[in-house]
């Protein structure tokens, strides 16, 4: 059984994502196929002895939209020119809608007569008529391809509505009739027209991440052959052969040290700052990075078999799953849509079998078909929607769509990485231990920094940042050594300095029994703690802890007051990630997860019919991030980390996690009763404008005030107060 992903254009909405799904499934030989409309991809399962990939695309040619291969496709291209061509539409629709509407609300005539009417009315009807036929086509078409397959839609309401507005309008101009509904139609298109942009612009982030995860693989690798070092591309790597890998470059692939010692960066894996201490024997990992010694490693796994290609894999099939919840709006349309025509075609004829005449028939269905008008039901989503993001945005929330506040509804769990999201997501000096009498915190800093300026290592560079910012000045040292996964050693004015773990100073017969309490203490606050001996004595301690952000108890506070439950998660060590939670007020930890493991841990809460947020701010975050129900990413976080999140918080502020669920909640529970509200104008309205009590002029005022009030509904939003 074969897979593929291609992508879908021309799709406008929920039901159109499901109409090529079920076109795609009737193919003989497909097993499976899931239509994603927030991505726009189809991801097909089927037997490639009875069908082809072209059988595929062609069966989605069929229903009226265009299949592109992924493979030849630039996604970033695609996306630019959509957004690009939304804008365009929507522009010149408001441009031109601006002098009809004008027109039309101050009732100007103008000196001048064109074919026995005023000038004004002709411009009115011949910019309605660009507007909605032209910018409006999009909708037409759409209308056209359901009814193809006696479907309805969105696209269906749409173009009923400024059809009907235009028409009628058209029909009224020719036979004298006084009132004309030019503007209606044309400011209708114009703002879904605007609306589309705005989802367009937001809409397609989540294929990018899996492109940016597989650029950060190694592209060669230094293989020994024949005793001789050989740079070939990295798909030709194989199985057992030994690489090598000098500081400062990637690791190639998955494999185990055979020589060498040194420290690697895992941190695109773990997410965690620390690189870890790596000798003979242990294993490391694709795209990771060598940071201080040279190493012999066999490979061990290539291709989609490293730890990296699985979390692509992981992105990516997180991502092909569909919505929970089908578009409201959509779902509605399709009932409401054939109903309306139903009722207005009634009225037609009890009319007409009554009066005997065309016109007095006519009226009342039309104003059937404007009372049915979707400007509010189109306005309900966008209007909500923008004017959410718009206050998220200004809060430092960035809600990138629609179908995250689908998600953000309802969540019962939130599962928050440790570093970079609970935390600073960089070691810092937290404490520094005299057990020199004589000395001072300064004299101990300067021999210690002095000292680890020559190193590279995380908890180094934390100790010249504290010096750094104490104006400390750093002296010579001599005979500079690092000892692999137990610290440094020099001189300076010709005393040997060592600063390192008690490894390192039982290694230079260096007692530290008195002062063993003490380290313990640090140790158990889930601090490193780092041991300075000069001239072989003792001289202090400092400890290096990547600390705390202020705001993340409040944020766990904030949350457990909305009855949300928190659970941290980390790849750190059990003792670490313990202190971290305690001083977070969270008391559930899953500690020492693996990157493949926290999508895992989110499935296991979802199986108990849990809804899960997940927050985090690393590489490694990507696929628990698609997994969750609602993703959030910290947008201090890495490109992928927030291109998987469906919310960003832009300053990596915890605290905006409960601001950003309420936000989505309350701006989703606006979008239902702005839905309701669209749709009861239309239903009480609709039998009265059959029964002939409403003229076409009073069901256009009607349904304009179905339409402000969605959105003066829309805009309270914007009086939401954040606890």
């Amino acid at each position: 059984m074969k897979q593929t992903t291609f992508t879908i254009t021309g799709m406008h909405c929920a039901s159109c994502a499901v109409r090529n799904e079920e076109a795609i499934k009737k193919v003989k030989g497909v097993q499976d196929a899931v239509v994603n409309y927030a991505t726009r991809k189809a991801t097909v399962h089927f037997d490639e002895s009875v069908a082809s990939e072209h059988d595929l695309h062609v069966a989605v040619e069929n229903t009226g939209y265009k299949a592109v291969d992924e493979k030849r496709q630039d996604h970033e291209h695609m996306m630019h020119t959509e957004v690009k061509e939304a804008w365009k539409k929507a522009q010149w629709a408001i441009i031109l809608s601006i002098p009809v509407v004008i027109l039309a609300m101050f009732n100007i005539t103008l000196p001048l007569t064109i074919f026995g009417q005023n000038a004004s009315i002709i411009i009115n009807a011949i910019l309605s008529t660009v507007v909605i036929l032209g910018f409006g086509y999009e909708f037409h078409r759409g209308m056209w391809m359901q009814l193809k397959h006696k479907a309805a839609n969105m696209d269906t309401l749409i173009s009923l509505g400024t059809l009907a507005a235009l028409l009628y309008s058209l029909w009224a101009l020719f036979t004298g009739e006084e009132h004309m509904y030019f503007e209606t139609g044309a400011v209708i298109t114009a703002l879904i027209l605007l609306g589309r942009y705005f989802e367009a612009k937001t809409r397609g982030q989540a294929s990018a991440a899996v492109q940016k995860l597989l650029e950060l693989g190694a592209k060669t690798a230094r293989v020994l052959r024949d005793g001789k070092e050989v740079n070939i591309p990295i798909e030709e790597v194989k199985v057992s052969d030994i690489l090598f890998v000098k500081p400062g470059e990637k690791i190639p692939v998955d494999g185990k040290i055979t020589e060498g010692l040194s420290n690697v960066d895992e941190s695109m894996l773990t997410g965690e700052s620390m690189p870890v201490s790596k000798k003979i024997g242990d294993l490391v990992y694709g795209a990771t990075i060598n940071m201080n010694g040279a190493l012999h490693i066999t490979a061990t796994k290539i291709g989609e078999d490293t730890v990296l290609a699985q979390i692509v894999k992981m992105v990516a099939d997180a991502q092909a799953k569909k919505a929970p919840i089908q578009k409201l709006a959509d779902r509605i349309s399709g009932i409401f849509v054939p109903a309306v025509l139903v009722v207005a075609f009634t009225t037609f004829l009890v009319w007409y079998m009554v009066t005997g005449e065309i016109g007095k028939s006519l009226i009342p269905a039309v104003a059937v078909l404007v009372i049915a008008c979707p400007c509010a039901l189109g306005l309900a989503t966008p209007t909500a929607i923008m004017v959410g993001t718009g206050l998220g945005a200004r809060r430092g929330i960035l809600i990138k769509n629609g179908e995250s506040l689908e998600k953000a509804k309802k969540i019962d769990v939130v599962l928050f990485d440790k570093t970079g999201t609970l935390t600073e997501g960089k070691p810092a000096v937290t404490d520094i231990v005299l057990f020199d009498k004589n000395a001072s915190e300064d004299s101990l800093l300067t021999v210690a920094a002095s000292i680890e300026a020559m190193s590279e290592h995380p908890l180094a560079t934390a100790i010249c940042q504290e010096a750094k910012k104490r104006g400390i000045t750093l002296k010579k040292v001599n005979g500079f050594e690092n000892v692999a996964g137990h610290g440094v050693r020099g001189a300076i004015d010709g005393e040997e300095i060592l600063v390192g773990n008690s490894r390192l100073m039982e290694k230079y017969k260096i007692v530290i029994d008195a002062e063993k309490k003490q380290i313990e203490k640090i140790e158990h606050e889930a601090k490193t703690a780092l041991l300075v001996a000069y001239n072989k004595k003792l001289f202090g301690l400092i400890a290096v802890s990547d600390a705390i952000k202020k705001e993340s108890k409040a944020a766990v506070l904030s949350l457990s007051k909305k009855n949300i439950q928190t659970i941290m998660i980390t790849g750190d060590n059990e003792k670490t990630a313990r202190a971290i939670a305690r001083q977070a007020g969270i008391d559930e930890v899953y500690a020492q997860v693996l990157p493949q493991d926290k999508a895992a841990k989110v499935k296991l809460l979802q199986k108990k019919s849990l809804a899960v947020a997940f927050v985090g701010d690393g590489i490694n975050d990507a696929p628990a991030l698609a997994q969750a129900d609602l993703g959030i990413a910290i947008g201090t976080g890495t490109d992928i980390a927030i291109e998987a999140g469906d919310i960003v918080l832009v300053k990596g502020n915890p605290l905006k996690v409960a601001e950003g669920l309420f936000l989505s909640q309350i701006t989703f529970s606006t979008i239902k009763q702005n839905l309701f509200w669209a749709f009861f104008y239309n239903a009480a309205a609709i039998p009265l404008a059959s029964l002939g009590f409403l003229s076409p002029i009073i069901a256009a005022a009607a349904m304009a005030f179905s339409s402000i009030s969605v959105v003066l509904n829309s805009l309270r939003i914007k009086r939401t107060r954040f606890v």
